[in-house]
C-alpha cells in the first residue's frame, strides 16, 4: 500500500510549477488526472524532443498520470471537470490570473460542490496587488525575487540553470496539500491553498534576503564561490583541474592549515583568523591554498581532503551524474514505460520504507479521455454549445 493510494487529484496543469506538484503526489500512489487541452495538449510537450522525441521537461513532470483532453469552451467539457471534481479529494491548476473563476471552477464553486475538497491554485505573483495579471516566467520571477542578482559573477548576473521558482512553488503545492489532507482528517473540511511563484522563491531567498537587510549590502555575486564563507569554492590544482572545498568552523580551518596546507601559522594569521577576515583577504587565501595543491591532481587533493576530514567533491558533468557510484550503491534507478519505449529515472528522494514509488508510464494527449468520460457516464458529444472562457497558462 502507498501512502496516497485512494487520493484522487484532478489537475488543469501546464509547464512545470503544477506538474511537479501532482508528479510528486502520483509517486506516492495518489490517482492524478491532468486535464489537457484536445490536439497538443500541455504546452510543455513540445518544449523540445531530447527524450527519443520527447520534451525532457514533460518526461520529467508527468508519469503516472491520466490524460483526460476536454475543450472547456464546451458544457462537456466544463461539466467533465465538474464531475470529476465532484469525486476527486485535491484540484490543482495553473491557469491564468482569475481564468478559473470565469470558468466556474474557482475555490468558492467547486468546495461548494465538494465541501472536501482541497483547492490549490498555483500562479506568478498571487492574486491582488499590482503584479496580479503580470505574466510569471520562471527567470522573470528569479529576476523580480533578487535572485539573479547574487548570482553569476562579479562581472554578469546570471540565472540559476533550472526552473527554480517553479519548482519551489510546486514543492510548497504539494507539501500544502498534505498538510491539508491532514487537517481534513481531524476536521472533515477541505481547504483553499494559494501559492505564488514569487512567494515560494521569496522563502528560499531567506539567507541572502537577511544578509542584505540587516548587513547593509547584498552577499556579492561569486560565482561557484560563497560570499560569506572561505575557503568555500573551486581551487586549481597542479593538472588544472578544480576540487571544491568547504571550510565550516575554526576547528576545520585549523586543520586545513595543518594538514592539507602544511602551514599551522595560517590559522592565526591575522588575515585569515576568522571566517569574516578569510572572506575579505579572499585572493591572498586562494594564492596560499592554490600553492599548496600545485603539486596535486585534482583526483589526489580530494583524496587528501577525504582523508583529513575535510568536504570536497570533484565537478561532474551531467553524464557522470547519470552513472554517479552512490545512486547505483542504492539502487536509486528505476525504468519506467513510455510513449517511446523504456526511460530510467531516479526514485523519489523521499523513501518511506514498506511503500514502492508507483513510477508509472507518461501518458499521451487525451489517452484516458474515453476511459475517464465513461466513468462519469458521459460521452462525447460534437454539437456541444460554446462557453466563453480564458485557458491560457501561468508556467
Amino acid at each position: 500500500m502507498n501512502p496516497l493510494d485512494g487520493i484522487t487529484v484532478v489537475s488543469l496543469e501546464q509547464a512545470v510549477a503544477a506538474p511537479f506538484a501532482t508528479r510528486q503526489l502520483a509517486d506516492l500512489g495518489a490517482r492524478v488526472i491532468k486535464v489537457e487541452r484536445p490536439g497538443d495538449g500541455d504546452f510543455a510537450r513540445g518544449y523540445d524532443e531530447t527524450v527519443k522525441g520527447m520534451a525532457s521537461h514533460f518526461v520529467w513532470l508527468n508519469r503516472s498520470k491520466e490524460s483526460v483532453a476536454l475543450d472547456l469552451k464546451t458544457d462537456l467539457g466544463l461539466r467533465a471537470v465538474r464531475e470529476l471534481v465532484s469525486r476527486a479529494d485535491v484540484f490543482v491548476q495553473n491557469l491564468a490570473p482569475g481564468a478559473a473563476e470565469r470558468l466556474g471552477l474557482g475555490a468558492a464553486e467547486l468546495r461548494a460542490l465538494n465541501p472536501r475538497l482541497v483547492h490549490v491554485s498555483i500562479s506568478g505573483y498571487g492574486p491582488g496587488g499590482p503584479y496580479t495579471t503580470k505574466k510569471a516566467y520562471d527567470l522573470l520571477v528569479q529576476c523580480e525575487a533578487g535572485l539573479v542578482s547574487i548570482t553569476g559573477t562579479p562581472e554578469e548576473p546570471a540565472k540559476v540553470g533550472i526552473s527554480v521558482a517553479d519548482i519551489a512553488a510546486g514543492m510548497y503545492a504539494y507539501s500544502g496539500v498534505l498538510t491539508a489532507l491532514i487537517q481534513r482528517g481531524r476536521t472533515g473540511e477541505g481547504a483553499t491553498l494559494e501559492v505564488s511563484m514569487l512567494e515560494a522563491l521569496g522563502e528560499w531567498m531567506g539567507f541572502p534576503l537577511n544578509y542584505a537587510m540587516y548587513g547593509g549590502a547584498a552577499p556579492s555575486r561569486s560565482g561557484a564561490r560563497h560570499a560569506a564563507i572561505a575557503p568555500y569554492g573551486p581551487f586549481t590544482c597542479g593538472d588544472g583541474e578544480q576540487v571544491f572545498l568547504g571550510i565550516q568552523n575554526e576547528r576545520e580551518w585549523a586543520t586545513f592549515c595543518e594538514r592539507v596546507l602544511g602551514r599551522a601559522d595560517l590559522a592565526t594569521d591575522p588575515r585569515f583568523e576568522r571566517n569574516s577576515l578569510r572572506v575579505d583577504n579572499l585572493t591572498d587565501l586562494t594564492a596560499e591554498v592554490e600553492r599548496a595543491l600545485a603539486g596535486r591532481t585534482a583526483e589526489q587533493a580530494a583524496e587528501l581532503l577525504e582523508e583529513v576530514g575535510i568536504a570536497n567533491a570533484l565537478l561532474r558533468d551531467l553524464h557522470s551524474f547519470a552513472e554517479h557510484p552512490q545512486l547505483a550503491a542504492r539502487d536509486r534507478w528505476r525504468e519506467y514505460d513510455s510513449p517511446v519505449g523504456p526511460l530510467r529515472a531516479l526514485i523519489p528522494p523521499a523513501t518511506l520504507e514498506g511503500a514502492t514509488p508507483v513510477m508509472g508510464p507518461i501518458p499521451t494527449a487525451g489517452q484516458h479521455t474515453d476511459a475517464v468520460l465513461a466513468e462519469l457516464g458521459l460521452h462525447p458529444d460534437p454539437d456541444a454549445r460554446t462557453v466563453a472562457h480564458d485557458h491560457e497558462g501561468t508556467p
